[in-house]
């Protein structure tokens, strides 16, 4: 069974790799072959661009499951669109599909509203499909905290954080026996709900010294993002997701991993002591 892996350079896709170490004929689609220098062996490289339908021929030959993520902007309905009809037209046997947290035409972020679009023309598209909707990643804290002080932009609010090696695994699972998962949408979170205060009191212990929570204003968080270059469609739409956070919109978690994988998601507080040092920039 072949398994092709898209966004294969970024955070998600690199985890799922890890975790599908071991597993025979997989296959990451990239762009330029001299870039991808992940360190997983024994996989094989196709080249080819999610938004030249084009070049996909040929990556999607032979293809069984294809884990399809998307880079996050206003074109991704495209890239997911021209993925699928590529997976249609190779007879690849099932699509999992990495979405949003909080999916749906009426969700608070424009990134919501179109993973919703692309969510349902899978489900439409005659494939089997899963759907896997990942809560916001403990990965995003690294570099937030400077020096006793952990600087955040979700206010008091509450979220069901999740380390994205537990997206890994769960998209894994999935991905070596994708049958009892067809038609399925899972929303992951991790093990607990917890403010930014919270994590910089866990912060606190793994450190050895008290770390305090600074709040920065959603406004203020965009400001910087673009300051720092980023995309202005991708610093608005992070403010959106801020805005939505800080008022209670991600205070939940679900029993999902645990049911699939079998044992509870990793703590805040696992992450943090395996991530002390990209946690903190001084």
């Amino acid at each position: 069974m072949t398994i092709l892996i898209t966004g294969a350079t970024g955070t998600v896709s690199s985890a799922v790799l890890r975790s599908l170490a071991g597993t025979e004929d997989v296959r990451l689609l990239v762009r330029d072959a001299a870039k991808a220098t992940l360190d997983v062996p024994d996989v094989q490289v196709a080249v080819g661009d999610l938004d030249e339908p084009a070049t996909l021929d040929q990556a999607f030959k032979g293809v069984d499951t294809l884990w399809l993520l998307t880079a996050m902007g206003p074109q991704a309905p495209h890239a997911s669109m021209n993925a699928v009809w590529a997976a249609r037209k190779a007879g690849v046997g099932h699509v999992v599909r990495m979405s949003a947290i909080g999916a749906a035409h009426d969700a608070p972020t424009r990134n919501g509203r179109l993973h919703a679009l692309s969510d349902v023309e899978l489900a439409a598209s005659g494939l089997d499909w899963t759907v896997i909707r990942p809560a916001f990643f403990m990965q995003n804290l690294f570099g937030s905290v400077n020096g006793d002080t952990l600087y955040g932009a979700t206010g008091e609010g509450r979220l069901g954080l999740i380390d994205v090696r537990d997206i890994g695994d769960f998209a894994a699972a999935v991905l070596r026996d994708p049958a009892p998962h067809k038609g399925k949408t899972y929303t992951l979170t991790g093990p607990a709900s917890i403010s930014l205060g919270d994590a910089a009191a866990a912060l606190g212990e793994v450190y050895g010294t008290p770390i305090a929570y600074q709040q920065v204003t959603p406004d203020d968080a965009q400001r910087s993002m673009l300051a720092a270059g980023l995309p202005e469609w991708i610093a608005a739409v992070t403010k959106e997701y801020l805005t939505a956070y800080a008022q209670g919109w991600g205070d939940y978690t679900t029993p999902t991993f645990t049911d699939v994988i079998g044992r509870p998601g990793r703590s805040f507080t696992d992450f943090a002591k395996d991530h002390a040092d990209r946690l903190r920039t001084q």
